[in-house]
């Protein structure tokens, strides 16, 4: 069999499964991008995810080939950025870098840099901890 680390790219998609406070998983569809080390997510404070994860830093991605017969899961330890307060802040650096890095070039930076203000955007970072999976 193959290793299914190899299921995870550069930058991709991912279920992401956090801890409700009733202890049922929350599962969530985000995109990522991945250094080797660590994946950063781009986050909205205040939504259930969020919450859940500075409440429980406990996480789990989930990444699955096309034809679902292979897939990688990968346990993790949150961390957070503070909350974007500012365009020209090092968390909307961080933010933009982390689009470039999942999605290329942005047609209006400026207007990509007011809306992570304002929709109070933040950076997750995942670092893994455990992987099992199934790759053929």
């Amino acid at each position: 069999m193959a290793d299914p680390m190899t299921l995870v790219s550069p930058h991709g998609n991912a279920v992401l499964a956090t801890v409700r406070r009733d202890g049922r998983p929350q599962l969530s569809n985000i995109a990522y991008a991945w250094d080797g080390t660590v994946f950063r997510v781009s986050l909205t404070e205040g939504r259930a995810k969020t919450r859940n994860l500075k409440r429980d830093p406990r996480a789990a991605l989930e990444i699955t080939s096309p034809d679902l017969w292979s897939y990688v899961v990968l346990d993790c330890d949150a961390t957070f950025s503070e909350v974007a307060a500012g365009p020209e802040d090092a968390v909307v650096d961080q933010l933009v870098e982390l689009y470039r890095a999942i999605a290329g070039e942005h047609g209006d930076w400026e207007d990509y840099r007011r809306s992570m203000v304002a929709e109070g955007r933040l950076v997750l970072t995942l670092t893994p901890t455990h992987t099992y999976g199934v790759a053929r």
